[in-house]
Formats: C-alpha cells, structure tokens, sequence
C-alpha cells in the first residue's frame, strides 16, 4: 500500500456567523514568498476576554430554538416544558450580563489550532490567560479552581485559573479557537469505556447504549447535546473528541468512513441513540421525552486490541464559542443577542405546584411533604442553608471529634449550592443547584444526628440516599439545574454568610426564597423518581 496521509478530522465546511472585535493588532508581513500573519499577544487577550465574557451570558441560537421545539412538542410531558420554559427565562435574564446563566461559571478551556505562518513572539498561554483572568475578575463569575498545596491540602486560585490552554499547529496563516467554560456537573458526566470488538455489532452496541445512558443520570442538567464516540488511537484522543463533538465542533465531519481512518459521523446511530434517550422517560430533569436536545456518534479507528467508546454531554449551559485571527482581524463567533425571542407570548399550561412554607418547626414541614408523591412540583418559601462539599467536611470533622451538629444544620433544609459573585444592587449572584451526588456520603450519618433531614439539590442519587430518607423521615428535593440567573433574580431575597466564611464559595450561607421551584424526588417512605424511571 502506497503512502497516504489522512488529516483525522476533516472538517468539510464551517457555517459559524461571526462577529469582528476590532481590525487592531494584526498586520502582515512577508518572508520571502510566505506571508506571516503578525499578532500582537494583546489581541489573544483580548479575543479571550470577549469570549469568556459572552459565552457566561449568551447562548447559540441554534441551542435556544431547540428549548422551544421542547415547547412545541405535543409529545413533550409537562415536566419537559416546565424546564424548557425556566431555561429560556433564565436566558432572557443572563443576556442583561449582570447575573451569569449559571452559578458554576466553570473551568476556561482554550483549543487553538495556530497556522505555522502565524507569528507572535510570547508564550500564547499567557496571553490567553490574562484575558480569561480579565473576564473573571471584572464580571460575577465564580472563582472555581482549587489547587494543591500538598497532597491533601488545598486553596481556592480567587482567579478561577489555572485554564486549560491546548495549541495546536496546522498549515496557514490563520489562527483559531475554541473557548468552552465547562462546569463541574457536566464534566463529571464524562465517561470512558474500555471495550473489545465484541462491541462492533447493533444487538451489543444497542444494548450497551441503552445501560450506559442511564450513568448521565440529571446531574449535569438537561436536555444534553450528547457525543458518543467510538474508536480511538488512544483513550486521550477519544475523550478530546467528545469534548469536542458536545460542544458541535465536529458537526461537519464526513458522514462515511475511508481506508485513511477518517472520523465520520454515523447519522444512522445518531437517530438511534436519540431514540433511545427519549425512551428512558428521564426527560428534562423530572420524567419526560428530552434527556437531550440531539446525539453526535463519531467514529474513529482504533488499535486491534482495544475499543475505548467514550460518552460526554454539553449541558444546558451550552458554553461553547468559536474565535479567529486573520489578516483582516480578531472576530467571535455572534451568540443570540434577544433569546426573548424564544419565548412563547403565553406560558405551557402547567398544574399549580404546593406551596411549602420553610418557615416552621422542621417536624411540621416533613410532615407536610409526607402527603405527597414523589414528583410532585413545589413552590418553596423561607428559609434554606447552603452547604456543599468542603462544608459538608467541615461538620463531619466537628461530629468525628465528638462536637455536636450545628442547629443550623438541623433547623432547615440544606441547598447543595455555591453562588456567583452578587452583582451591585442585588441580592445575590446566580445561585443554582449543584449536583447531588457528591454529598450522599454524608447523608445516612447527619440524618442519624437530626440534620439534612430535607435536601435541596439537582439530579439523581444513590441508593444510599433512598435508604437513609426512608430510615430516617428524611426527603431529597430536586431543583432545576440551569436556570440560575432566575433564581437570583426572582426567587432569592437575601443572602447571609453564617459559617466558615474563609471557604468562598463554599461558606455556609443562609438564604431567603419564594416560590423557589423544586420537586420531591426521594421520600420518607423509600420512593425515589429516578429509580422508579429505572425499574420500568
């Protein structure tokens, strides 16, 4: 076989509609016959900066007009419209850019291909990083990063750096980006299976398909652009490619696959796989057909002796901008300037929720959420507690040392939350849920002491959780993951830090809502939605 070298991902064409920053900072020059794209490093801060900025407060068109479809499905259940309506609302708040769509503003990801004639002369990473620092200091964004000091020691960065910069070469004299700020839960839902060829027939794939779906759980907040990718040269080349493919990168790859190894698109499989998601009944967040909005399975080649198949999701908070230099200038890819657009004139009919009022003897509220079922939609008013993991480890340490449980922790509902800076003249920056999960540990333990007896969070838990609400009288709430700029604005009326307030974010705080959405999802009599869901 004669040589051929194959480029992996052939993207065929690219339909982003973009926008240009300014004409400054670039210039050309020429070196014998090549022409050298000249960039001053104060233009890669500056296309960072704006990218950071608009993709925390902006989304696609494209990702909009899929939370109205949700809307316009008749087959869609209640649940799907009730989420795909908070989100469109929580879009038509963040586009004021004072309150971030989400609270977890995320970790910065750069992906830069850099044409070889492309000059600079700085470290670019650099560059790239003073204008993500820029953005994060100067909006209320979140500081997300810890870092190490030691093995076990750890400290917030206050800078939410360091970001992920990768830069790679490619021929030109043209110089690309893709910026994502991916969040905790959705990068958590990032999954890598090492399989065999075994897998490579439709009755194991479909089977395999139909297990694996279940591990997205709601964490990560749907409806999901979902990627699932198949094949690999290593497992690391498998899992940049979801990253990738969720974040629509790879939507104009070929459709078929060549003796080269070309990555190809399996529109087929794309259609089953979506099918599949509708049929789990898990819906957007609480029971219904939109796990996600659409599928990518890309294909790739692969090692005789090794299959890796890798499973990642763009969440609701769809943070995925594209950027380039050129001779002509610094330009970004034009998100959706008027997502109220989206919005139907009336809201989706929806059944009135159970108002339930926080405010009384803890007793009095469980016993009051023992008359429903799991699923009912409520409307909570009072008071909550925020604590999330660091807190949670706190007051473990203060029971191991034989201390008791703060009252705090007994007296009212915990919120698994950390919020965004509060902007001037509000009482609290975006504030959504975090993800359950992390925090089922410490559940059977603190419910034994009276506390978490009622807790506030987003998606699915464990079986642990389940056992110990049920042992214990205890209740999980399920809020909705994504819309946090709403909550801010309309549902949080204060906002008081009463515990550990060297920990940031993760400072126990005491807040006040109203009407503050939320479903029960795990009950004091051993029920859980999700599990129901699975056992179907």
């Amino acid at each position: 076989m004669e040589f051929h070298y194959q480029e992996p991902f052939p993207i065929l064409k690219d339909e982003t509609q973009y926008k240009k920053l300014t004409s400054e900072y670039v210039k050309t020059e020429f070196l014998g016959d090549r022409e050298i794209l000249t960039i001053d490093p104060l233009g890669l801060e500056l296309l960072a900066e704006n990218a950071l900025a608009d993709v925390s407060f902006m989304l696609r068109s494209s990702h909009l007009q899929k939370l109205k479809n949700i809307i316009d499905d008749p087959e869609a259940t209640d649940n799907d419209r009730f989420v795909a309506y908070n989100l469109l609302q929580n879009a038509a708040v963040a586009i004021e850019g004072a309150l971030p769509s989400c609270q977890d503003t995320g970790t910065a990801i750069c992906v830069a291909k850099k044409g070889e004639n492309v000059y600079t002369g700085v470290e670019d990473a650099a560059w790239i990083s003073k204008g993500i620092y820029n953005t994060y200091q100067d909006r209320n964004l979140r500081y997300s990063q810890i870092v190490p000091l030691t093995m076990f020691e750890e400290k917030n960065s206050g800078s939410n750096l360091p970001a992920q910069i990768d830069i790679y070469a490619e021929r030109g004299n043209e110089y690309k980006f893709l910026f994502l700020a991916k969040g905790g839960g959705s990068a958590n839902k990032t999954f890598l299976y090492q399989k065999t060829k075994s897998l490579l027939n439709e009755s194991s794939l479909d089977v395999f398909v139909r297990e694996r779906i279940m591990d997205l759980g709601t964490a990560a907040c749907p409806p999901y652009h979902l990627a699932l990718v198949i094949g690999g040269t290593s497992a690391e080349a498998n899992l940049a490619a979801v990253k990738k493919a969720s974040a629509g990168y790879y939507d104009h790859l070929p459709t078929e696959g060549n003796m080269g190894g070309q990555a190809f698109r399996d529109l087929e499989w794309e259609k089953r796989v979506q099918k599949i998601c509708q049929e789990s009944s898990i819906g957007a967040q609480f029971g219904g057909k939109y796990l996600t909005h659409d599928v990518r399975v890309i294909r790739l080649p692969r090692h005789a002796a090794s299959c890796p198949v890798g499973m990642g999701v763009s969440c609701s908070a769809d943070r995925n901008i594209k950027g380039k230099i050129t001779k002509d200038g610094i330009f970004l890819e034009q998100l959706e300037v008027n997502p109220k657009q989206f919005l139907p004139l009336t809201p989706p009919h929806l059944e009135e929720a159970v108002s339930i009022d926080l405010n009384r003897p803890m007793s009095e509220v469980l016993a009051e959420l023992s008359k429903y079922p799991i699923k009912t939609r409520l409307n909570l008013n009072g008071t909550l507690i925020v604590a999330r993991d660091i807190a949670h480890a706190k007051i473990k340490e203060l029971l191991d040392s034989g201390q008791p449980m703060p009252d705090y922790f007994k007296n009212h509902p915990i919120y698994y939350a950390g919020p965004a800076k509060t902007p001037n003249g509000m009482a609290s920056g975006s504030f959504g849920p975090t993800t359950a999960g992390r925090m089922d540990v410490y559940v059977d333990e603190f419910q034994s002491h009276g506390g978490s007896m009622i807790m506030l969070a987003k998606g699915n838990r464990s079986k642990d959780v389940t056992n110990a609400c049920h042992k214990y009288g205890g209740f999980y709430l399920g809020s909705i993951g994504g819309p946090a700029a709403i909550l801010a604005k309309e549902n949080i009326t204060s906002v008081e830090v009463v515990d550990f307030e060297e920990l940031g974010m993760e400072a126990v705080r005491k807040i006040e809502i109203k009407n503050f959405p939320a479903f029960i999802i795990s009950d004091d009599k051993g029920n859980d939605f999700f599990e129901s869901i699975a056992a179907k």
